[in-house]
C-alpha cells in the first residue's frame, strides 16, 4: 500500500474520532476539538490526492478509497450537526433555519448518492469520468460550512455566535446550491453515459 493510500485510510480511521469529539459533552469546547479533527481529515483528501498526483502514486484502490471517504466524512458531518440544531435557530434564523439546513443536508446527500451511481454505470462501460473544478470548489464550500459550524457550536449564547452562525449557514447554503449546480453540470457534461445504455437497449 502507498502512501497516498496510508493518508486516505488515515481519514477514514479520524471519522469515529471526530464523532466522538462531538458527542464528548464532558469535554470543554469539545466542538472545536471536533472541528480540528474535521479540518486535518479534510486537508488529508487534499494531501494524498497532491502525493498521488506529484509521484504517479495513483491506484484503483486509491481512486476507489478516496471519494468514499471524502464522502463519508463530509455526510456524517453534516448530519451529526442536524442532530444539535441550536446553531440554526439562533437568532433570526429561528424556526425555519433547522428546515433550511435539513434540506441543504438532504440535497447534498442526495447528489452525492446520484453521482456515485452514475460513476458505477461508467465504470462498468469502461469510461473514466474527471472531476471538475466546480466540484472541487463545492468540496471546499462543504468543508468551511461544517468547521465553521462547528466552532460556533462552542459559543452559541455569546456575542459572536450571531456572526458565526450566519456565516455558517450562508456557507451551508451556498454549499447546497453549489450541490445542486454541480451535479447537474457533471450529468449533462457527461450524459452520454445514460445515451450508450438507452442507445443499447
Amino acid at each position: 500500500m502507498n502512501l497516498p493510500n496510508k493518508i486516505t485510510l488515515t481519514r477514514i480511521v479520524m471519522i469515529p474520532v471526530f464523532v466522538l469529539f462531538f458527542y464528548l459533552d464532558v469535554m470543554p469546547y469539545h466542538e472545536i476539538a471536533a472541528a480540528v479533527v474535521f479540518a486535518l481529515a479534510a486537508f488529508t483528501d487534499f494531501l494524498d490526492g497532491y502525493i498521488a498526483r506529484k509521484y504517479h502514486l495513483v491506484t484503483n484502490m486509491g481512486k476507489f478509497l478516496d471519494p468514499i471517504a471524502d464522502k463519508v466524512l463530509v455526510s456524517t458531518a453534516l448530519i451529526l450537526m442536524l442532530t444539535r440544531p441550536a446553531v440554526f435557530s439562533y437568532g433570526g434564523f429561528a424556526g425555519w433555519g433547522i428546515v433550511a439546513a435539513g434540506i441543504s443536508v438532504a440535497l447534498i446527500l442526495a447528489r452525492e448518492l446520484i453521482v456515485s451511481g452514475f460513476r458505477l454505470i461508467a465504470v462498468e462501460r469502461g469510461i473514466v469520468l474527471a472531476a471538475d473544478k466546480l466540484g472541487k470548489v463545492k468540496t471546499v464550500t462543504q468543508d468551511l460550512a461544517v468547521f465553521t459550524l462547528l466552532v460556533t457550536m462552542s459559543f452559541l449564547g455569546s456575542a459572536g455566535c450571531i456572526v458565526g452562525c450566519a456565516i455558517g449557514f450562508a456557507l451551508l447554503l451556498a454549499a447546497a446550491l453549489l450541490t445542486v449546480i454541480s451535479g447537474a453540470n457533471y450529468l449533462i457534461r457527461n450524459r452520454a453515459v445514460l445515451g450508450e445504455e438507452e442507445a443499447e437497449g
